[in-house]
């Protein structure tokens, strides 16, 4: 009888074990998650809100051609509040719920602590709206990759077309101090330097505002004097907007420039249409422009979804990163960390709304152009033509 129950113990307990491991297997997601880290809360919460409506437009379209290695993609968020704080308290969120890909962030600041904890855990997060050349220069991140270009990239592209196109001779350039903005300017002084050099341009103005104040006119009224042929703003919107709108109230006619964090919905509604009319603003390739069928696919689904357009570049780059990822799963045939990483460096035919989605080894995107848009009469972006 007691070998009899040892026999009934075991047989129950290799029941139990089979059970178990079936609800397990059940237990498995039938989706892929993939994880976007944005800021819904904070500063820059409409840019969040933005890339949240872009990424759903993406991940719908996706779905609805069969999804990834015969699943669908599932979205999984966590807001970062637009800090570097709360940046890696959403990164340590997201890795706990063991997602193996990212969608992150907006904000060169604060996608490096978020980076840096995807990449300790071998997560691949693909930032979107973060363009400091340190991101990929200064560390090794071999699970880091972004759609968006590097601020050298525009630097480069403002000083060829300030010179040469606008043939400006007295050029001011304003940051604020901050990594994104203070990037841009110290990189657009370095490809301008040749042109200073040989006496065509004449650097008039270069220094920094504190960002958040609601009064400008100390500033202002030094543009006002300088009066250069080009004002560069490399700096966020908010401020850009305060700054235009109070130099056009104390009379400052002169040419604004405005970098690729200028020209968004909020810009316009701060500054309004008399003030922002005739600035000029640089980016990279904004989709309404672009004739890639998949360009063109995601505009049509956005715009029947949202009733709008993009509110920015950025937001459609994060729907990119889910692009990029999604191509990468899919040609690796896994969601394996190492091998979708590998795959990112090497893969040549991921089509992105944006254009080819193409990355070096050390994760920047391939080939990124740049722009120039100008708002008409009637405020809205036109690409500039000379």
């Amino acid at each position: 009888m007691k070998r009899i129950s040892t026999i009934l113990v075991t047989i129950i307990l290799a029941l139990s074990f089979l059970l178990t491991a079936c609800g397990q297997q059940a237990a498995e997601p039938e989706t892929i998650q993939i994880g976007l880290q944005v800021p819904l809360t904070g500063d820059f919460a409409s840019e969040g809100q933005w890339a949240k409506q872009c990424v759903e437009v993406a991940k719908e379209l996706i779905n609805k051609k069969g999804g990834v290695l015969g699943k669908q993609i599932e979205i999984i968020e966590a807001d970062d509040a637009s800090n570097p704080k709360d940046s890696a308290l959403a990164a340590q969120k997201l890795i706990s719920q063991g997602l193996k890909a990212v969608i992150a962030s907006y904000g060169s600041s604060v996608t490096a602590p978020a980076a840096d904890l995807y990449d300790a855990n071998k997560v691949v997060s693909v930032g979107y709206g973060c363009t400091a050349v340190r991101l990929t220069m200064d560390t090794q991140r071999p699970y880091f990759f972004r759609t968006a270009g590097r601020d050298d990239t525009q630097s480069e592209y403002f000083a060829k077309f300030a010179v040469e196109i606008l043939q400006a001779k007295r050029i001011a350039i304003m940051h604020d101090n901050q990594d994104y903005g203070l990037g841009v300017a110290e990189d657009a002084v370095k490809f301008l330097q040749s042109y200073i050099d040989s006496g065509q341009v004449e650097l008039v103005y270069y220094d920094a505002i504190t960002p958040g104040e609601s009064d400008y006119s100390a500033v202002v009224s030094q543009i006002k004097e300088i009066n250069p042929d080009v004002w560069f703003f490399t700096a966020y919107y908010p401020e850009a907007a305060l700054l235009l709108k109070q130099a056009r109230e104390a009379g400052y006619t002169g040419l604004f420039v405005g970098n690729n964090s200028v020209p968004t919905p909020e810009f316009e509604k701060i500054a309004g249409v008399d003030v922002i009319k005739g600035s000029v603003h640089l980016n990279e390739p904004m989709p309404q422009f672009l004739s890639y069928a998949e360009s063109v696919e995601f505009m049509d689904a956005y715009k029947a979804k949202y009733n709008e357009m993009p509110g920015s570049i950025w937001a459609v780059y994060a729907a990119d990163a889910l692009n990029a990822l999604a191509a990468a799963i899919e040609k690796a045939g896994t969601t394996d960390p190492d091998k979708v990483a590998e795959t990112m460096r090497t893969m040549t035919d991921a089509a992105g709304i944006t254009g080819p989605l193409m990355f070096t080894e050390r994760g920047d995107r391939k080939d990124i152009p740049y722009y120039a848009y100008i708002y008409n009469d009637q405020g809205e972006l036109e690409l500039y033509q000379k």
